[in-house]
């Protein structure tokens, strides 16, 4: 049985660990350079700025293991409970001091991965796993539950300044504001006290001036130096629950965090469920080619 990945983030990359540790051979294709999707960092000043997931929550047993065990392996840290602008109690938020993609690498090791391939239609192969946003695999292949999501788009700012000129802060949901949504103290969450703020837009501003953000941020915390600036869009950032864990038609499956709330976990564990079904149907006796199924 050979089981073909299509998309390198976690959803991808926990499928494929768990199904290459219940002995199902499978391998990872990704169009990208480097392994991680949304769990994105890049390389600014000679050190890593989160711009894609700002941090992992757990509430599963299973996921909040995974954690401890980067912890343990010193890869993932416990960040913070308190954002500015947060209302009521809120879980832990963890961090990485190597960047939230050095988790992904962390998964991707001993994974047969191929990075720098677009993939345009179904590869050979007697299952595809598409682990991507629903209008991206739509591209790929015609499958109902892609048609059926809707994802928003996102602005990321990553803004260095010249010194750390604003009072300690972990980070801030900025509520009402046309631009501004969210902005992380990045050295906070690294640990290393750069002085780098992280700033996600709002759906709205998505197509918008990275420039125009950074004076949002400066506005909002009162700062009056002028930053350097690196941006990154994202126009699947955010996707609107579905139900199930997964989706299927045929030998075909769609995972991701757009099953359950947009978060990491919800990715991990929808890959790993669409592993744990590829071995129960496999262990069953074949496939059941051409029959929709939304996993619970």
């Amino acid at each position: 049985m050979t089981v073909i990945v299509v998309g390198a983030g976690i959803a991808g990359l926990a499928c494929a660990r768990e199904l290459v540790d219940a002995g199902v051979p499978a391998r990872v294709v990704e169009r990208g350079p480097t392994v991680g999707g949304r769990l994105a960092s890049v390389r600014v000043g000679g050190r890593y700025a989160d711009v894609g997931a700002a941090y992992l929550t757990a509430d599963d047993p299973s996921f909040h293991g995974r954690l401890l065990t980067w912890r343990i392996d010193g890869l993932a840290r416990p960040w913070t409970d308190t954002f500015r602008g947060q209302h009521g109690t809120a879980p832990m938020r963890w961090s990485a001091p190597g960047g939230l993609r050095s988790l992904a690498e962390d998964l991707a090791r001993e994974l047969q991965v191929t990075l720098n391939t677009e993939v345009s239609t179904l590869p050979a192969a007697d299952t595809v796993v598409l682990a991507m946003p629903g209008p991206e695999a739509l591209r790929i292949a015609d499958l109902p539950a892609a048609r059926e999501q809707s994802w928003s788009p996102a602005l990321t700012a990553v803004l260095t300044y010249p010194r750390r000129s604003w009072p300690d802060f972990h980070g801030a949901f900025v509520a009402d504001h046309p631009i501004l949504a969210t902005v992380c103290d990045d050295g906070d969450r690294r640990g290393d006290r750069a002085p780098v703020l992280v700033a996600h837009s709002t759906p709205q501003f998505a197509g918008g001036d990275a420039a125009k953000l950074a004076e949002a941020v400066n506005q909002v915390l009162d700062l009056d130096e002028t930053p350097e600036i690196v941006e990154v869009a994202w126009p699947y950032a955010s996707p609107e629950s579905r139900p199930g864990s997964f989706a299927r038609a045929g030998d075909v499956y769609l995972c991701g965090d757009a099953f359950g709330r947009p978060r990491v976990q919800t990715a991990w564990l929808s890959g790993r469920a669409v592993a744990r079904d590829i071995v129960s149907r496999r262990h069953a006796g074949g496939h059941q080619g051409g029959v929709p199924h939304h996993g619970r």
